[in-house]
């Protein structure tokens, strides 16, 4: 798979950021150094300002990307969310049997991320501990309607309904495939946050991932309905 994605360059909404961060160096710099200051001090304490001084360059360069701080994050979870898409679609692709086609998707969506070589300036596991942390806060805004029209959310949306696909050609009785596969998508991510920060709510560890809770939760309700 590494060497597919290799050639594989991830597409972002255009309206998101000024300048495409893929078209210098110094964008592909404040993209890396954005990712590793916003897991050390998280997305409300992270600044423009903070990253210049990171990357050795003025604040105002980095406003000539991006307009905000808010529309860098929706860059970096868009990112995410393509990346993921891609390691879905790659996993999945040539399977015919439709339960094992399932169980691999859910496996893809809600597994621990490790990193992947074939994009340098990117770190994946730390990307992923962002989404975890901070991704509400893309869309949970007054503006989220209007950022949805214009597109922002819909590489997100279409994973939701790659999965809400497989769901339905497993069970195609089944009422609330759309409902199901966003909750595997969005609870995968709590579960990693609760895992990692309020282990006593949650079976999920180290051993006990949330990719088996989350095999184990749609098979049941697809199977004993």
């Amino acid at each position: 798979m590494k060497y597919l994605l290799s050639n594989i360059k991830i597409n972002i909404n255009d309206k998101i950021y000024l300048k495409d961060p893929e078209s210098s160096d110094l964008g592909k710099r404040i993209i890396e150094h954005s990712i590793l200051l916003i897991d050390d001090i998280g997305f409300d304490a992270f600044t423009f300002k903070k990253l210049g001084v990171k990357i050795g360059s003025n604040e105002s360069s980095i406003y000539r990307y991006f307009e905000s701080k808010h529309m860098l994050l929706l860059y970096l979870t868009s990112w995410y969310w393509t990346w993921l898409e891609y390691q879905l679609v790659l996993s999945t692709n040539s399977l015919e049997d439709k339960k094992v086609k399932l169980e691999k998707a859910i496996t893809v969506l809600t597994q621990t991320t490790t990193l992947d070589s074939s994009f340098s300036h990117i770190d994946e596991v730390v990307l992923k501990r962002i989404v975890i942390n901070e991704h509400s806060k893309s869309y949970l805004t007054k503006e989220v309607d209007s950022e949805n029209k214009e597109g922002y959310f819909s590489v997100y949306k279409r994973l939701v309904n790659r999965l809400k696909d497989m769901v339905s050609e497993f069970d195609v009785s089944y009422k609330y495939p759309l409902t199901l596969a966003s909750t595997v998508i969005e609870g995968a991510m709590h579960q990693h946050f609760l895992k990692d920060h309020f282990q006593s709510i949650t079976e999920c560890s180290d051993v006990l991932q949330p990719k088996d809770f989350f095999k184990d939760l749609v098979f049941n309700v697809l199977i004993s309905k």
